[in-house]
């Protein structure tokens, strides 16, 4: 029989093996040699040197990176560099996000070209304690500021790791995670650096087919106006209704 396990998120020593699978990993056994699983985990990594994993990121393609923002940004408009395609994960040319001097909080908003599902997030951070430590994530809710942020319930909150080579994704809970028009993320704090960084943003799961902005037509289309059609009362008939 042959086993496999797949990387899903990260695990600690005292970690039960349900609570692991709940997360997204699939054993076989009760007790989990952890030296073995981080090789496993290792090796399903390295299988993505081989094959094109970009597929499983596909919602970097959904995601309306021009309308994409973030608040205490050092750089405005630089939260637009850490989308980007899977393979280009460690690539810093492009730039990063930063967060002011002496401020880690920062909030990321990101709006998408049609609603998807998430089914799980990866975050790379920086170096020297500037990567977040932690993540909140709230769907659906437009112009979120940090007060709003730290008095809001989030749907799902993360421990984040310092995932300098982006080989950890954090698993959603999948069934709140559906018909996500926009998602906010907050990250509160960091490892203790002056600033918050982050390089990357990944997100992995499914899009629909229908745009947001047809939807929007739809439903509006769906909503007839009065004055946009003409009635028999107005045209010398002896009742009025839309035709």
């Amino acid at each position: 029989m042959t086993t496999r396990a797949y990387l899903s998120g990260f695990a600690l020593p005292h970690d039960k093996p349900e609570e692991m699978r709940a997360r997204g990993y699939h054993m076989i056994s009760g007790a989990v040699d952890i030296g073995l699983f981080r090789s496993a985990c290792m090796e399903d990594v390295k299988s993505c040197e081989d094959h094109d994993c970009s597929s499983d990121w596909s919602l970097y393609k959904h995601i309306d990176i021009p309308k994409v923002s973030a608040l205490n940004e050092a750089v405005p408009g630089s939260v637009k560099a850490v989308f980007k395609a899977w393979e280009q994960r460690l690539t810093s040319s492009g730039g990063f996000l930063e967060s002011n001097e002496g401020d880690p909080e920062l909030i990321v908003f990101i709006p998408f070209t049609s609603d998807v599902k998430i089914k799980s997030i990866s975050i790379i951070g920086g170096a020297d304690g500037t990567s977040p430590n932690k993540m909140r994530a709230f769907i659906n809710r437009e112009g979120i500021d940090f007060s709003d942020a730290q008095s809001m319930q989030a749907v799902q909150e993360w421990d984040l790791a310092e995932n300098m080579q982006g080989v950890l994704e954090y698993q959603t809970r999948y069934s709140k995670f559906q018909g996500v028009g926009n998602l906010t993320l907050h990250f509160p704090d960091n490892y203790g650096g002056d600033t918050s960084r982050i390089q990357y943003i990944g997100l992995k799961g499914e899009a629909t087919q229908l745009k947001r902005d047809v939807v929007a037509t739809i439903v509006y289309e769906l909503m007839p106006n009065p004055s946009d059609h003409k009635t028999k009362s107005e045209n010398g008939g002896g009742r009025s209704h839309v035709e």
